[in-house]
């Protein structure tokens, strides 16, 4: 289970425009999450790792969007129960093979 957010969405999102409003004029995003999270509150790697996803997602930075990252632990979840389920099928199989051969 994911742990809970310590900041509201929207606080995530201010802090994030923020960031990309003072990137282009200072043109620095270290420097722009440095300013904002000291004025925020928030740790400056942290809303780092916030402006890079937003970027991601707007697809102005290569990489795994939010959307993706969701659709591929579903899928690896489901997976692994299909993986589950066909080795308790397989194993059902041969208990059930080895009954009939008995008699």
């Amino acid at each position: 289970m994911a742990a809970p957010r310590k900041y509201p969405d929207e606080v995530r999102d201010r802090a994030v425009r923020l960031v990309l409003d003072i990137a282009e004029s200072a043109g620095s995003v270290s420097g722009a999450c440095r300013r904002i999270g000291e004025e925020l509150g928030i740790n400056p790697d942290t809303l780092r790792g916030w402006v890079k996803q937003a970027q991601v997602d707007s697809g102005s930075r290569p990489g795994t969007t939010t959307a993706d990252a969701a659709r591929i632990r579903q899928l690896e979840k489901e997976n692994a129960e299909l993986r589950r389920a066909n080795a308790i099928l397989r194993t059902a199989s041969a208990f059930f093979a080895a009954e009939l051969d008995r008699h």
